[in-house]
């Protein structure tokens, strides 16, 4: 008796969703009206499931799953959050967590990571970005859901976790023991180099980054006893953050002109950006290092000041992520995290499929005969970017 309501009910469903009677958006097509057919086929495999899968599965967490199966199967980036995943997102955005330091995504069902954070257990234990997380602890992450794999590796302050990892060109998977600790950002580090270059590294873009960025350079002119010759911003491993701080950062460099904009179906998802009028560097030649960790607002940054040539790009190709997510809560507490947009260069480039190359390409990776100097001695990309620095003539604005 109980299979039979269950199959009215369905069939109910389907009358229901091929007519699309009652539902909240009746202004669609009939082009996008879900054909019967696949109605019906959901409908013969929920009830496949339910009769004969080897456990009993409630009616809530079949729905739940396919929901998370249609929304995950878009792109790596757009997720369904359950109430308790969307509670771990919030709780992730105040930095009042402990965790690894670690930017992830997903591939081949494994996470990957994007780029570790400086000055995190992730970084300090030589997480690499490209890396795939195939463990924690004993737990595998084959075909798990990110949401998942974020708990898995999250937790108190100080306590202990085992990752495992393949790496590229490595044969055996590399286990990593760390010791989790709350994630907050460093802000902007600066220096001088050869007296008059002026070094600053940003980690990731928060709100205040602009803020930050200007003040620093100020203070490195302030302190400097001679006139800066040349600037070089470090994006390497910056896995991104807030767009406004992207977009902020770029105009600190540029007069006028376009600095990124991004196209949806929506016309919310419809926004462009443009420079003010200023310049805080006054022309002064620029470098922008960039590698494979460098992902979304680093990408913006690189791609508009390469578009209008007022910057030298140097390092490897960039990540290659620039879509919105933009998050809207459900009425019963999950939320649905759905790729609305992409952002484009001045120019249109799709940094999505693309990334940025480097105007000037130095791999990380020296031969072991090459020795040098320090503080350079550990990297060689930085040690080269302030030779073509040097080199460099101021810009024409």
């Amino acid at each position: 008796m109980n299979n039979y309501i269950k199959k009215v009910q369905f069939s109910l469903i389907i009358i229901i969703l091929i007519s699309n009677i009652g539902l909240p958006n009746n202004n669609l097509q009939s082009s996008d009206r879900v054909p019967a057919e696949n109605i019906e086929q959901f409908v013969d495999v929920f009830n496949r499931i339910k009769e004969q899968y080897v456990d009993d599965v409630d009616d809530e967490t079949l729905f739940k799953a396919a929901i998370k199966g249609m929304v995950s199967g878009l792109d790596p980036h757009s997720s369904f959050l359950t109430n308790d995943d969307f509670n771990e997102l919030k709780i992730g955005t105040t930095g009042k967590f402990g965790g690894l330091g670690i930017e992830i995504t997903t591939e081949d069902g494994f996470v990957k990571v994007i780029t570790p954070i400086d000055d995190t257990p992730a970084k300090k234990a030589g997480i690499k970005a490209g890396d795939l997380i195939i463990k924690v602890d004993d737990k595998s992450l084959k075909d798990l859901d990110i949401g998942e794999a974020v708990k898995l590796m999250r937790g108190e302050p100080g306590t202990n976790v085992q990752v495992t990892i393949l790496r590229k060109k490595v044969n055996e998977p590399i286990v990593i023991d760390l010791v989790r600790q709350i994630i907050v950002s460093k802000g902007i580090k600066t220096k001088i180099f050869d007296e008059n270059i002026a070094y600053l590294r940003l980690s990731s873009f928060q709100s205040n980054s602009t803020n930050d960025l200007k003040s620093a350079l100020y203070t490195l002119r302030k302190n400097t006893d001679k006139e800066l010759a040349a600037i070089i911003l470090d994006l390497r491993n910056n896995p991104g953050g807030v767009l406004g701080s992207a977009v902020g950062i770029t105009d600190l460099f540029l007069k006028e002109g376009k600095i990124v904009y991004t196209k949806g179906r929506t016309l919310n998802s419809k926004l462009e950006y443009k420079a003010t009028a200023q310049d805080i560097s006054s022309g002064l030649p620029l470098i922008v290092m960039i590698n494979e960790g460098s992902a979304s607002a680093s990408e913006i940054v690189a791609g508009a000041l390469q578009d209008h040539k007022r910057a030298k790009i140097v390092g490897t190709k960039s990540y290659g992520k620039a879509s919105v997510q933009t998050i809207q809560e459900l009425p019963d507490g999950s939320a649905l995290k759905l790729t609305t947009a992409r952002y484009y260069t001045p120019f249109g480039r799709d940094i999505h499929t693309q990334g940025i190359e480097p105007d000037i390409k130095i791999e990380r990776e020296i031969g072991k005969d090459v020795k040098l100097p320090k503080p350079y001695d550990k990297d060689n990309q930085l040690f080269e970017a302030i030779k073509i620095a040097a080199n460099m003539k101021t810009a024409t604005l």
